[in-house]
């Protein structure tokens, strides 16, 4: 088990009421109430994104995939346990993409934070430019076709996601 994620600090996430932490999966699952399969992202979609930055003759050993899996996945679940007791104290009951920024930083992840915020703000924009061209009547294809001219032809596709590396003076 991980006790020392996010800043020093900080408590760590069973003093905080996260309880879905490594530990905790193997007594609910001995107990029947997580599989396996439930609490893990599948490794195919894991496997795909890890090839996505590597050369395209590399190979990634089952170990890594797995190995990232585990990672991933406890991440993903410890930043959510966090946004969703918030939610909990305010009387919410759908965590939403604000949630989980304000979690991330609450945690100690700015650089994260400050990255999905604006990712946030270009799909809201986006959702909000899509449903404007569906009440005009525009059909997907045009809609498409706009979308890449107004990027142009050799702009990245909307909504990439790439963290920046803090420079260091």
């Amino acid at each position: 088990m991980v006790d020392n994620i996010g800043p020093k600090n900080s408590s760590s996430h069973k003093d905080r009421g996260f309880k879905y932490c490594c530990n905790d999966y193997a007594e609910e699952e001995t107990s029947g109430l997580i599989k396996e399969q439930d609490r893990l992202l599948p490794i195919a979609n894991v496997g795909r994104i890890m090839k996505q930055i590597l050369p395209p003759n590399a190979k990634v050993s089952k170990e890594a995939k797995e190995t990232m899996q585990e990672c991933v996945s406890e991440f993903i679940s410890f930043v959510t346990g966090e946004a969703s007791e918030k939610c909990h104290k305010e009387k919410r009951k759908t965590v939403n993409g604000d949630d989980i920024c304000w979690a991330l930083g609450n945690l100690g992840f700015d650089d994260y934070a400050e990255s999905l915020k604006r990712y946030l703000i270009r799909y809201r924009e986006a959702e909000g430019e899509r449903a404007n061209q569906n009440k005009t009547g525009a059909g997907p294809e045009e809609n498409q076709t706009e979308e890449r001219q107004q990027r142009g032809p050799n702009s990245p596709p909307p909504f990439s996601f790439h963290l920046r590396e803090k420079r260091r003076a």
